[in-house]
């Protein structure tokens, strides 16, 4: 597991970045015709959504 250290800001920032990127992400796998490109977006997604809620604590 890799541990990452940030102050307050830098987690604002990073937050900031993820939430404003996976609103942009939620698009492009409503719009993506290929199923198995979609299933990895998706995944990538969740991962992602995960990071945003540590981040949110």
């Amino acid at each position: 597991m890799v541990r990452l250290e940030l102050n307050q800001e830098e987690r604002d920032v990073l937050r900031d970045t993820l939430e404003s990127f996976l609103s942009d992400l939620r698009y492009e796998i409503a719009n993506t015709d290929g199923q198995d490109y979609r299933e990895q977006l998706k995944q990538r997604k969740a991962i992602l959504e995960r990071i945003v809620a540590t981040l949110r604590d």
